[in-house]
């Protein structure tokens, strides 16, 4: 299965300056939690994000950079090679960034969205889930807490037949 696993906001804001726009702990961990030990598809630009590859999880880089190397990751030059390196009998997870969402939502089976309940300024930005594709058929609401800024809820889409 292909999945996009990401935090959205309200307005679909991403990030800005190649940063993300909230901290929320519970989401991060949600996150390693369901990636760990799959192969994550992504742009370099969040590869880059990074302060290192991220553990238990083998890393397809998508960039248009033609000697662009990283020691452990996959490279490749578009999204149709990297969903080609990932096993076609486990789940797949892209991870970002917009332009790689956008090309990819039409491939996928599946949306995991953590929604920021808060909009924000962005500079990059989830495409629209369109309700007559996508069926939400979970939904776990969080509060703000001490430690997260902003009320969220982990959503789970699936493809309609």
């Amino acid at each position: 299965m292909i999945i996009l696993i990401a935090a959205v906001a309200e307005n679909n804001a991403l990030g800005k300056n190649n940063d993300l726009l909230w901290h929320l702990p519970k989401d991060f961990k949600r996150f390693k939690e369901i990636t760990s030990g799959h192969h994550i598809i992504m742009g370099r630009k969040t590869f880059e994000s990074f302060p290192k590859p991220l553990p238990n999880r083998t890393h397809v880089i998508i960039t248009r950079q033609k000697d662009y190397v990283h020691e452990g990751c996959i490279v490749v030059q578009d999204l149709e090679s990297a969903i080609a390196v990932c096993p076609k009998n486990e789940d797949a997870f892209v991870i970002g960034g917009g332009e790689i969402y956008s090309q990819s939502i039409h491939l996928a089976d599946q949306l995991d969205i953590t929604r920021v309940h808060h909009s924000f300024e962005a500079d990059v930005y989830f495409p629209e889930i369109n309700s007559k594709i996508w069926e939400l058929t979970s939904e776990i609401f969080n509060h703000k807490d001490e430690k997260h800024l902003y009320d969220y809820t982990f959503q789970t889409f699936v493809r309609k037949t």
